[in-house]
């Protein structure tokens, strides 16, 4: 097993790296500067603006010779080391832990922490711990004339090492934590783009299709009418009747071809695509699980239910059916679909006779790559992407989505609703 990540979430940006070391050197050299030049502050100044000068040199680097966009987890280490080390050696020249430019030394591991892996943040922050205790013990005296007068109490002196620890450790598990978070969150997005991606591809591929069958189905037409023309015209020449024959039977074969096309309910077409309604929108969704599985769907609606039509929109069949597909997945037997509407709401409850959501993770529903530890059946334990697609498809187009257990059945709940003002303006 590689200790250092290279998955493409463990890295960040050569060139805002590049920036921020910049600005790291240049607060370097004018602090350094100005003290022995405009203060006059006795201490190791041709050492200091050598180390530096070393770190221009790993950025030189960077920029001329380290030709990729992206620091990968295991280049980020090194130069990151070279920073934490590049800086504790200023440090040990000038005062170690006393010197009030100490918090700094522990800004290159917060930073990584949001953006490398947790082995390789792990490994900086022990660094950095070393260096902070090493200072505490080592280190030159501050600039004269300044060490003159400074004294303390040693426990105020020991404080700034055990704050400065604290300080690391707490920033370094929440830049951790939100990273982490980020980074499942973006990954999640993706997936979901490309799943989106796709269906808007079939979708418009299974348009042109229909469009072809429309659009061939004159000329096959007439095709047709020529053949059997033919026909009679060369009745009795064997050959010529044969080649005739072949020809209709192909262009019969066309005709099936381009019915089953038509009869395609995922295509998309001006001329066969039309709005339709909530209600619509989900016999159709119920309809094709009917199909492949063998529970019962109970679907329920108002009688005054809005049928007012809305713009067949791919992102709400796609989260309805994520939301009808994951009920059909956990239920025993039974999938129950309410549709309620009046002049203001229209309401869709979907809910299962199985167990129901484990209440370790009921808070977070929605949130990608979830895992419970009281699941029962691993096997149809799932990673929370379809409710996550499903929740963001449907938000996205203006609905409120409430997960919770049912209150009434054994099995989940989903509660999608809508302001009408909002659903028939998608």
């Amino acid at each position: 097993m590689k200790f250092f990540e290279t998955s493409k979430h463990h890295s960040f940006k050569k060139s805002t790296y590049i920036t921020l070391r910049w600005i790291g050197i240049s607060g370097q050299l004018i602090a350094v500067n100005f003290v022995y030049f405009f203060l006059n502050f006795e201490f190791d100044f041709l050492t200091s603006n050598l180390i530096i000068f070393l770190g221009i040199l790993s950025n030189l680097y960077l920029i001329f010779i380290y030709k990729k966009t992206q620091l990968s987890d295991r280049s980020a280490f090194l130069f990151l080391f070279i920073d934490i080390l590049q800086l504790g050696i200023l440090l040990y020249l000038s005062g170690g832990v006393v010197n009030p430019f100490i918090i700094f030394i522990i800004i290159p591991s917060v930073f990584s922490s949001s953006n490398l892996s947790f082995k390789t943040n792990a490994l900086l922050v022990a660094l950095t711990v070393f260096i902070i205790i090493f200072l505490t013990f080592y280190s030159t005296d501050l600039p004269a004339p300044l060490s003159d007068h400074f004294h303390v109490s040693p426990y105020y002196y020991y404080s700034i090492p055990i704050a400065l620890l604290i300080a690391l450790v707490f920033l370094n598990y929440f830049a951790m934590t939100f990273g982490t978070q980020s980074r499942l969150r973006k990954e999640a997005l993706s997936k979901m783009e490309e799943v989106m991606a796709t269906e808007h591809e079939l979708l418009s591929l299974g348009g042109q299709a229909a469009a072809a069958a429309h659009s061939l189905g004159t000329p096959l037409s007439t095709i047709t009418i020529i053949a059997h023309d033919l026909k009679k015209q060369f009745k009795g020449q064997k050959d010529v009747e044969k080649d005739i024959e072949l020809l209709a039977s192909q262009v019969d074969r066309c005709n099936e071809i381009l019915k089953r096309l038509t009869l395609n309910p995922v295509e998309e077409d001006d001329f066969i695509d039309k709005d339709i309604s909530i209600r619509d929108y989900l016999s159709e969704i119920i309809s094709s699980f009917k199909e492949i599985s063998k529970k019962q769907f109970i679907f329920n609606f108002d009688q005054d239910s809005n049928s007012k039509k809305i713009s067949k929109s791919i992102e709400i069949v796609y989260g309805l059916r994520n939301f009808i597909g994951n009920a059909n997945k956990f239920s025993r037997s039974t999938v129950f679909v309410n549709l309620k509407s009046d002049s203001e709401i229209t309401e869709i409850i979907i809910e299962d006779d199985g167990d129901g959501y484990p209440r370790d993770i009921l808070s977070k529903i929605g949130e990608p790559y979830l895992k419970s530890s009281y699941s029962k059946n691993k096997s149809k334990e799932g990673l929370g992407l379809g409710l996550f697609i499903g929740k963001t498809l449907l938000e996205k187009n203006f609905a409120t989505i409430n997960c919770r257990n049912s209150k009434t059945r054994s099995g989940a709940e989903v509660v999608v609703s809508w302001k009408n003002r909002d659903l028939f303006n998608i």
